[in-house]
């Protein structure tokens, strides 16, 4: 413990007794701690009093980890490092203490704090997260000292005041108390009655199931003071709150459940921005700091709603400040995802943005009574308020919101068709899966109308839904095999060597256009099998295997991995099939399944699927020089927003507007074409990460690059484009895959789909060489069909009801083929364009062709009828027999009785014929007649008269039907 004091001295030099003099020095300096203030002291304090290194707030997208909606904690952008699979080149492997502010956004996934923003005044989706952090350099001792003199010292927090809780052990996981940490305290002159052990709900803090873990101390506030809180910390108290979290990782969690200490411990420091700021601007709301009071002010001024007055739960009439905080929180929410590209969609972290915008929507509308672009309007001042720190970039572009309230109209109108209680799990669970409305936000809209959902039916029906979507997924799953973090460990203290895999780079291209792929043999260092390294594998038995260099080529970058198979040295004649290559760590881990028995130490031959590795690489290059033409075609606005190249085919996802046009999609193909044909050289040079930089017009994508970084540019030599000043147009990105040494080896290149995937964000997908050219081919077969279907319809002048039919049948079933068939987007868009047009023709000529039959057919019924002088029940029944024989027609039979000049009527329409009334036709008929009629909307009958000399009986019967024709005109029928 000396030797813990001693490091102390340096780094806490301030007293309990020095600094609870400083109480009144608090109070005067409250108001001048503003947001920008307190986050560029935090930072400056790490950078230049402890050597930290300062590293920007990453995106809230989560950098290649699908476990993750959004970035919700500081640690996140440095998992890799924690999980031990940081590229050894990168530099992030360099990390040894960095500090950070991070944006953060909790909604969704395990730390879900959606439903809970409103209702109190502490609770967010966006906040910032400031941290330090250690990656086996400093540990507790150090941590504990940072802490407290930035607290104590530097923003002046009476110590009275601060509370800390340590891990207090815990029998069931042979976990011991963190004694270590509450002596470490002690020594900085906290109370011991200040110093609290708790058990592992509160103070030990995991990763998840599996990973990195350990003990954590914590900091917490007293808002009230003079007195000892120790019985309100971790007891939600609003006046004792949480400030600090101090992580101390020392453990990993095993996929058993079991825990082993790591070779190397890390400190994962936060503290959240908005908490902090109550503190130092004498608040006890985080609404009430300047990162929210002129957004609550704008919000009041764009609304019909009193002012913004801080009460909560019943105090709150109307819930109108609830929906205050509710707009606040998400528009900043909204605009930080915008910014860093997530925009509101139909699946994952886009489904939940989507959530937060309706439920922004829903409390500005329908409480606020904010008017149609008020969202929208608070953009400037969310960007004002947070633009001036580290949260957003000033490049972001400004974000603009459509407000939609189609789903409030919709729960509206089934709260009042379902007025009692409860309310029923079908319509609820309706509206959450067809329509997209958040249960959340349905069980609000009741809870105010004293009404509540069935909860149960509603689980019940996702629990169907999840059992369904198992079973269409079925075992489709990659099965991968995840080298452990402590296994990662066991091969670095073995000083097992990281992989080599340059070899997957050694090919070269012959004078026939052949490219020619080098052997490689490799050692077999290490063995990895149920999750432990293993020295050797049976048949059967799936593994990871280690070597010391490898040809294979490991899925990233947007480049799936290689395929192929091994063979052993004194085995030749058993194949080795490779099934997955993947990279942790600075280690290539090749997945198979053993044909034969296989060691460590083994000699083995790797053998390339050549033709597969081929197609990917005409791909890659494809995919750059895609790229290259959008951005030179749309503009510099153009930024990759994702991709990903295998052997049939590119997908490129970039940001932009709106979904390219005829032209555009044109245009882009030449320009590819145009590169394909001049052949050029395509080179790839390793150079400095800070050099690669200074390249005018590189094109990066939001990762982490190694150092050196590999340069890939197309016609011109990295070398020179560093040396000459004038930026030459041409594609240069950072890229560590695999590429062809001339771009003539493309051959062709077709774009098959382009849509917008999401508002702002459009999806390529292209295909090249053979399957290009089919595409052209597929694209000029139905182009020609189209003409031909086209001809035929133009030159029938007269065709009959059966040959239109037919006809509108074929071109449905051409629409089909040029909507599914691989060809041109473009072209697929003309043809669309042209089908749509003769399927409005046909349509319009089968309805002409159906009323000019119909009225035939009642020309002979009405001849018929008046050669008669049946009753209307006769004329009833006759027309209730036709419409047996005629399911599908509209049938009126009109009856004329002589001398009485009375005119009979009846008339029947299909069940779920929309557009008439048998009620409405009836009684357009008779009124014209001077009578009357009534029915239903499918069956009715009326009397009429129509004085008229039985001589001219030709003469009534023409005039009848177009009375007839008259009606039908009026009741929307004639078409």
């Amino acid at each position: 413990m000396a030797a813990c004091v001693r490091a102390l001295r340096g780094c806490a030099r301030l007293p309990v007794s020095a600094s609870s003099r400083r109480c009144s020095a608090l109070s005067r300096a409250r108001g001048q701690y503003t947001s920008q203030k307190v986050r560029r002291t935090f930072i400056e304090f790490f950078t230049e009093q402890h050597r930290h290194r300062a590293v920007p707030s990453a995106p809230v997208r989560p950098r290649g980890d699908p476990s993750l909606l959004f970035v919700n904690a500081g640690m996140n952008q440095f998992k890799p490092i924690l999980l031990g699979c940081a590229d050894p080149r990168s530099e992030m492997a360099s990390y040894q203490r960095v500090v950070n502010s991070q944006k953060c956004v909790r909604a969704g996934g395990k730390h879900n704090d959606l439903d809970d923003v409103g209702r109190d005044v502490y609770h967010h989706t966006f906040f910032e997260m400031l941290g330090n952090w250690s990656f086996g350099d400093y540990f507790k001792v150090e941590a504990c000292a940072m802490a407290w003199h930035l607290l104590t010292e530097v923003y002046e927090i009476p110590a009275e005041r601060l509370y800390v809780s340590y891990f207090s052990g815990d029998a069931a996981s042979g976990l011991p108390a963190d004694e270590e940490t509450r002596h470490i305290w002690l020594s900085l002159g906290l109370r011991p009655d200040h110093v609290l052990p708790f058990g592992m709900k509160d103070n030990f803090w995991e990763m998840g199931e599996t990973g990195p873990c350990g003990p954590c101390t914590e900091i917490h506030y007293d808002h009230v003071g003079t007195r000892n809180a120790a019985a309100l910390v971790n007891a939600d108290s609003p006046d004792v709150v949480e400030i600090w979290n101090l992580v101390f990782m020392q453990y990993n969690r095993e996929g058993d459940g079991g825990l082993r200490a790591l070779p190397q411990c890390s400190v994962d420091t936060g503290m959240g921005l908005e908490r902090l700021l109550t503190v130092l601007q004498g608040k006890r709301s985080n609404y009430d700091t300047d990162l929210f009071t002129p957004l609550l002010s704008a919000i009041h001024q764009c609304s019909r709603a009193p002012a913004y007055s801080g009460r909560t739960e019943q105090t709150d009439a109307g819930r109108v400040d609830m929906a205050y905080r509710v707009v606040a929180d998400h528009v900043r929410t909204l605009s930080v995802c915008i910014a860093d590209g997530v925009y509101p969609g139909m699946t994952g972290a886009e489904l939940v943005l989507r959530r937060i915008l309706r439920r922004a929507v829903r409390f500005s509308t329908e409480v606020l009574h904010a008017p149609e672009g008020a969202l929208a309007s608070l953009v400037p001042t969310v960007a004002h308020i947070l633009v001036s720190g580290v949260s957003v970039p000033q490049s972001s572009h400004p974000v603009q919101f459509t407000v939609a309230t189609r789903w409030l109209l919709a729960i509206c109108k089934c709260i009042q068709i379902n007025s009692g209680f409860p309310f029923m799990a079908a319509v609820a669970w309706s509206l959450h899966r067809n329509l997209g409305f958040p249960l959340d936000l349905i069980d609000l809209m009741l809870e105010e109308r004293n009404m509540a959902v069935d909860k149960h039916g509603v689980e019940q029906l996702a629990a169907e839904q999840e059992q369904l979507h198992r079973s269409l997924k079925g075992g489709a799953e990659e099965r991968g095999l995840h080298m452990d973090l402590q296994s990662l460990a066991e091969l670095q203290s073995r000083g097992v060597p990281h992989t080599n895999d340059s070899p997957k780079y050694s090919y070269s291209l012959q004078h026939n256009g052949t490219y020619v792929f080098s052997p490689c043999r490799a050692s077999v260092l290490a063995l990895y099998c149920n999750q432990s390294l293993v020295s050797e594998v049976s048949e059967g038995q799936r593994c990871g295997m280690v070597l010391d260099q490898t040809c294979f080529y490991a899925e990233q970058g947007g480049q799936m991995h290689d395929q192929g198979y091994f063979t052993k040295d004194g085995l030749q004649d058993v194949l080795f099939p490779v099934e997955c290559v993947r990279l942790a760590g600075g280690y290539v881990v090749h997945e198979i399944t053993a044909a034969e028995t296989l060691r460590t130490g083994d000699q083995i031959q790797l053998h390339v699927d050549e033709t597969q590795r081929l197609a990917c690489m005409v791909k890659h290059t494809a995919t750059h020089v895609l790229n290259f033409a959008l951005r030179e075609l749309l503009g510099s606005g153009v930024v990759q927003r994702g991709s990903h190249v295998t052997a049939d085919r590119l997908r490129f996802d970039f940001s932009y507007k709106a979904s390219l046009n005829v032209s555009q999609l044109q245009e882009v193909e030449r320009m590819v074409q145009d590169i394909i044909h001049q052949n050029d050289v395509v080179h790839m040079q390793e150079v400095p990460l800070a050099r690669a930089n200074q390249i005018a017009g590189l094109r990066t994508v939001d990762e982490v690059y190694p150092d050196p970084v590999r340069v890939v540019s197309v016609g011109v030599a990295a070398s020179e484009l560093l040396s000459n000043q004038k930026h030459k147009h041409t594609s240069v990105e950072l890229c560590c895959g695999t590429h062809l040494l001339q771009t003539g080896g493309i051959g062709d290149f077709v774009i098959v789909s382009e849509r917008q995937m999401v508002k702002g964000i459009s999806r390529i997908i292209a295909v090249t060489g053979e399957d290009a050219k089919q595409a052209r081919e597929a694209g000029q077969v139905l182009l020609q069909e189209v003409e031909a279907l086209t001809a035929r319809i133009a030159t029938d002048h007269t065709p009959s009801l059966a040959t239109a039919q037919r006809l509108s049948k074929e071109v449905g079933l051409l629409t089909d083929a040029v909507e599914s068939t691989p060809i041109p987007q473009w072209q697929r868009r003309d043809l669309q364009t042209r089908l749509k047009a003769l399927q409005r023709s046909s349509n319009t000529t089968i309805r002409k062709l159906e009323m000019k039959e119909m009225l035939l057919l009642l020309l002979l019924m009405m001849a018929m009828m008046m050669m008669t002088t049946p009753t209307l029940q006769v004329v009833m029944k006759t027309v209730n027999q036709l419409s047996e024989r005629a399911p599908d027609s509209l049938i009126m039979l009109l009856s004329y009785l002589q001398p009485s000049g009375r005119v009979l009527c009846a008339c029947q329409v299909p069940k779920g014929q929309a557009a008439v009334s048998a009620s409405e036709w009836a009684l357009a008929v008779c009124s014209r007649l001077g009578g009357n009629a009534g029915g239903s909307a499918t069956v009715a009958k009326g009397v009429g008269t129509f004085l008229f000399e039985a001589k001219n009986l030709m003469g009534l019967t023409y005039s009848l039907v177009y009375l007839l024709a008259r009606s039908l005109t009026h009741s929307h029928l004639a078409g």
